[in-house]
Order: C-alpha cells, then structure tokens, then sequence
C-alpha cells in the first residue's frame, strides 16, 4: 500500500457581510476554483474576478499559486470581498515579508460594514413609519 503525502498549502480566512471564505493556496499555474468550480463560472463580472485577484497582482504572485476555495453564506459580492481577505492572509502565510505591501493598500483589514440592525417602532434600520398630521 502506497501513502501520498499531503501537498503542503497556505491557509487563510475571510470575511465580507454574511460570507465566509477559506483559501488554501498550492504551488501552481494560478488556477482558482471556489466551491468546486473554476472561479470565471461563478464569477461573471470581471470587476469582481479583479478584485479577489488583487492581493496576487500586488504582490506579483498571479502566476504562482493555486487558489482552492470554499465559501459559504452571503451572496456573489461579499465572497469576492472575503476570497481577497483570505488570499491576503494565506499569502502572509506564505512570505511575512509581504506584510506592508498588502497592510499599505488595506488588504489585511477586514471590511466591517454589516446589514444594520432593524430597531423597533420602524419599519427597517431607518425607516419611520409615514406622518400623518390629520
């Protein structure tokens, strides 16, 4: 009986909104599969493909690594935001010297604009129910 050694990767984890996104980077061609799909499938809008690529392009890394990724919760757009974040941080993972290029232009930070709460007496976070004078 014949043991393959697992293929050593980076890990890292993101967050955007509802979403979630483990990455785990491979040594490779720069293929990036999400949920068992190649990431131009689900990802349609090339603004949203840019986006998640972003720390790689940075760090002049586009080339180097596979990108295996699962995301759950939240829809299209936050995926995008938490598959950047994990990247970034798998990528530290990879190099600490990567450091101030990706803290310098705000990958490393978490976005933590989230759906407001709805507050009683409203109708949604915000809106009043119509004033009537009469």
């Amino acid at each position: 009986m014949t043991t393959t050694t697992p293929q050593h990767y980076y890990y890292g984890v993101g967050r955007r909104k509802e979403a979630v996104a483990r990455v785990r980077l491979y040594p490779g061609a720069g293929a990036v599969v999400v949920n068992g799909k190649p990431a131009e499938q689900l990802f349609t809008r090339e603004v949203q493909r840019r986006e998640f690529l972003e720390p790689l392009a940075l760090t002049e890394m586009e080339g180097r690594f596979n990108a295996q990724v699962k995301c759950t919760g939240g829809g299209i757009s936050g995926w995008a935001g938490a598959i950047r974040l994990g990247i970034a941080r798998a990528l530290l993972e990879a190099d600490a010297g990567l450091r101030p290029a990706l803290k310098s232009a705000g990958m490393l930070t978490r976005d933590s604009r989230i759906k407001e709460r709805k507050k009683p007496g409203l109708k949604r976070a915000r809106k009043a129910p119509q004033y009537t004078k009469r």
